[in-house]
């Protein structure tokens, strides 16, 4: 299960955050279409069958959190392999690529709260164990854990330390014999706390150095609060832990003393990767539902699937979860093909997927953002398209709108992460490495020279060409932030609007760029001029829409710290980097409308 077959490794790959400075081959991106193998279709399968007849028929009894039912569903997951996907057969677990774990997350998709119990138990409940435990800890709790039989949750969020984990004040004290931990604190909106057996929790060792500790449920001082009355994802336990004078042994620490910030911040990398491949799988469904009821739904004597708003509606739903989702599984496969050389380097399982979800960290976080706003799109439009029926809590439009407005809050606000995506990318460039300086410079160098009046050849060399832009654009704003700061007009760190004018324009750039590589190796590939039509239609629009944010983001970014000559010039070049061919944008969604439809 863990062959890549796709895999050169000779061939050059890109490194996190690379995309802005390099290009990549449409070979070198994964496509769901035609690279899925017998294996996995089997696996997809499965996963759908234990959708469809264990999770669809309870939908009532999960929301209302009967009884032990998700905790039958986890082990029901275990057994079929679905939380041993990402985890090594040393212990139980499957060994999967990154291809095919994220197969099975993308048609678990819809299976609504239950994502939440699944996602906090397989993700941010086992990792931390796997990548940072040891031996004896994984031996102890892996086995259960992957089969489904004991639960996991993770314990970071307090009442005045959320995005800001690290101001914890949980303390973890040594006992006077020096073999214990003496924990005292509070966490809060805990998922899976109400049956977890297993919590990885972080405290101040000391009042100062956070550490992740592995609890056992019924540890004398361990207690929680009642469950949370929530928005949505009502199906998924959620409840506060408190620690009083609470006794762990010393076998109970998590890495190192002091190292607790490596745990979390790694762990959530994965985190907010899945989080964009279940959002995605959701938003799919939505689709399938809303066109279902557009079908069906008549006025004036017509099906309200053949009205422009409603075609509007539909298209932009599937163009954006394409879009997305082409970003996704081409994110999965330059991670498959980084754990596959660390493999081929005799790196353990477990070192390597953890070294690739870091090194990608920053595509990560792009991911989160995208997924997470698609889907609140597409559960918005889905209501709207029901009308009345999309209000009503009879249907499924009205839970799946409460349970998509979580995803752009946990694992890292969208606000937030937009911050870290630009200030990794930074870091990066400050650590040498990625060289920004270079590639920036040349922008600054074309920007002074005539533009080329040439005309791009070859298969989409148009959208190739805009793509090329779109990095010189970003380059361009982003370098002449940085020289602000240089010189001291202005600091970034507390320039948010900015940072996020250039995040927006980072995650535009590689979701475009993404859907071009996917169109391009799917026309290739599949030679079907009626489905060529619609993959172009969808681009075209895409791109339209694209290069509209990008001009629009730049400017607003330029205008917020240049002035006089020096933005008079940036903004002529943000304009000459934003120019694409008209396209009729009215008829391509029309296109990918009626293809749903």
């Amino acid at each position: 299960m863990t062959k890549n077959p796709h895999l050169n490794l000779n061939e050059k790959h890109i490194k996190g955050g690379e995309f802005l400075i390099e290009d990549t081959n449409k070979d070198q991106v994964f496509i769901p279409e035609f690279q899925v193998d017998e294996e996995s279709n089997m696996i997809r399968g499965m996963v759908q069958d234990f959708l469809n007849n264990e999770i669809e028929p309870k939908r009532i009894q999960i929301e209302k959190q009967e009884g032990d039912l998700s905790q039958k569903l986890l082990a029901q997951a275990g057994e079929l392999g679905i939380i041993g996907c990402d985890f090594p057969e040393e212990f139980g677990g499957m060994g999967m690529t990154v291809n095919q774990s994220t197969l099975i997350l993308d048609n678990i998709g819809p299976a609504g709260s239950f994502n939440t119990t699944l996602a906090a138990h397989t993700g941010i409940g086992c990792l931390p164990i796997l990548y940072f435990g040891t031996q004896e800890q994984k031996e102890k709790y892996l086995p259960e854990l992957i089969a489904g039989t004991k639960a996991a949750a993770y314990c970071l969020t307090e009442p005045n330390a959320g995005s800001d984990a690290l101001s914890s004040k949980t303390m973890a004290m040594l006992s006077e014999d020096g073999e214990h931990y003496i924990l005292n604190g509070q966490k809060i909106w805990i998922s899976n706390a109400g049956f977890a057996e297993v919590f990885i929790v972080f405290a101040q060792v000391d009042g100062d150095k956070f550490t992740g500790f592995i609890v056992e449920s019924g540890t004398e001082g361990l207690s929680l609060g009642a469950e949370e009355d929530k928005m949505g994802i009502k199906g998924s336990s959620t409840r506060q832990v408190y620690f009083e004078n609470m006794k762990v042994p010393k076998s109970a620490i998590l890495g190192e003393i002091g190292k607790g910030h490596l745990i979390a911040f790694n762990v959530l990398n994965i985190g907010r990767y899945k989080l964009c491949v279940m959002s995605i799988g959701g938003a799919k469904r939505l689709i399938n539902d809303a066109v279902t009821y557009a079908n069906e739904r008549h006025q004036f004597k017509t099906p309200i699937a053949k009205f422009g708003a409603i075609q509007y509606k539909i298209a932009e739903m599937a163009i954006q979860s394409f879009a997305t989702e082409s970003a996704m599984y081409r994110t999965s496969e330059m991670m498959n093909a980084m754990i596959s050389r660390l493999k081929s380097e005799d790196v353990p399982f477990h070192e390597a997927k953890l070294k690739a979800a870091e090194e990608y960290a920053i595509e990560c976080s792009i991911l989160k953002v995208l997924g997470s706003e698609v889907l609140s799109y597409c559960a918005d439009e889905n209501v709207q398209i029901h009308g009345g029926m999309g209000f009503s809590e009879e249907g499924t439009a009205a839970r799946a709108y409460r349970d998509a407005r979580i995803t752009r809050i946990y694992e890292g606000t969208n606000e937030i992460n937009r911050l870290l995506i630009v200030d990794m990318l930074i870091k990066r460039a400050m650590k040498g490495k990625i060289d920004l300086v270079g590639p920036a410079w040349e922008v600054q160098k074309e920007l002074a020279s005539m533009p080329s009046f040439a005309q791009p050849q070859g298969e989409f060399a148009k959208e190739y060409k805009k793509v090329s832009e779109f990095k010189k654009a970003v380059l361009m704003v982003a370098g002449a932030a940085a020289k602000m700061q240089m010189d001291g007009e202005i600091n970034l760190k507390h320039e948010q609007q900015i940072l996020t004018n250039i995040s927006d324009m980072l995650i535009d750039l590689y979701a475009a760029e993404s859907m071009l590589l996917r169109v391009h190796k799917l026309k290739e590939i599949e030679e079907k001029p009626e489905a060529d039509e619609v993959y172009e239609a969808a681009l075209k629009v895409f791109f339209t829409d694209v290069n509209s944010r990008i001009l629009k983001n730049g400017s607003d970014a330029l205008m917020s710290f240049a002035e006089g000559d020096l933005l008079k010039t940036m903004l002529m070049g943000i304009k000459r980097f934003t120019k694409y061919e008209p396209y009729n944008i009215k008829e391509g969604r029309k296109i990918v409308a009626q293809a749903c439809i």
